[in-house]
């Protein structure tokens, strides 16, 4: 049973606060209790997520991911309120939240485990550094507007090199971020597979790639052009000639509290991705 949560507020948003604190008197009422922190305070998240039964993201997908990772090794699970614009992630909206309290409390909901990548960054100026990610890891194209040459390794095999603007590797839960931005397809949520997805590729292979996720996919920047590494749309510094990005499956999970049954990521689909011109159905 869950008694204890932590509420993240965006603080870009002031609104999030003030539902908090509603959230957090509606928790009392119910015998449960909370703790409300800015979604920007990872020390004090971490510390806290091992101390709760789960978390309540107050704020857009961005709020959500970034809890995502600060719990995943904890193994807490997060309800995700939509105060944002997309939602993709979240399991309810604002004036709904108050109102499922009494079914988490009383154990009336699943879990839906989401897969996340390890990436492991070997650059001259960095050295080696670990990441996990929610959605994606990309190597795109450095400060000056020149083409990254970017080769990719499958299971240790040379693929191809891509001339591109970037490279993009995604989970499934990330086919509705960047990769669909740049023309990938959309996977159900729950499969491990992982993408490859070339963004505005010149001379070289253009279709998106789906890779089981037990393979391991190796991303290396050749040639003099600079490239970026960005995790989760977080910009993680610069690559050049010889750097390599590893990525593979993390043992940890992205766990969300659904109330709702797995159709509602369909019908969430066609509505974030229908034209401002098309009626609602």
């Amino acid at each position: 049973m869950m008694k204890r949560f932590g509420l993240l507020c965006n603080p870009r948003l002031p609104q999030s606060e003030d539902l908090a604190r509603e959230i957090e008197l509606a928790l009392a009422e119910l015998g449960g209790s909370a703790w409300i922190l800015s979604d920007c305070d990872d020390e004090r998240i971490r510390e806290l997520a091992g101390e709760s039964d789960g978390l309540i993201t107050l704020g857009g997908d961005g709020t959500i991911i970034r809890a995502a990772r600060l719990a995943a090794d904890k193994g807490v699970p997060i309800l995700g309120v939509n105060m944002g614009r997309v939602g993709f992630l979240a399991e309810t909206e604002p004036e709904h939240v108050i109102e499922l309290l009494p079914s988490i409390l009383e154990g009336r909901y699943r879990i839906e485990k989401r897969t996340m990548l390890l990436i492991q960054a070997h650059s001259g100026a960095e050295g080696v550094v670990d990441y996990e990610a929610v959605n994606d890891v990309a190597v795109c194209r450095g400060r000056v507007g020149r083409v990254a040459h970017v080769s990719a390794y499958v299971g240790g095999e040379l693929l191809t090199t891509y001339v591109c603007d970037g490279l993009i590797v995604a989970t499934a839960t990330g086919s509705t971020a960047y990769a669909l931005a740049a023309g990938g397809p959309i996977l159900d949520p729950e499969l491990d597979d992982i993408l490859l997805v070339p963004v505005a590729p010149h001379l070289s292979m253009s279709g998106a790639l789906v890779l089981p996720g037990r393979v391991d996919v190796r991303l290396e920047v050749v040639g003099d052009h600079e490239a970026s590494l960005t995790v989760d749309g977080r910009s993680c510094g610069s690559l050049t000639n010889g750097d390599r990005v590893l990525v593979g499956k993390s043992r940890h999970h992205a766990s969300f509290i659904r109330l709702s049954p797995p159709s509602l990521f369909y019908r969430t689909l066609l509505r974030r991705l229908r034209r401002p011109d098309q009626a609602p159905e």
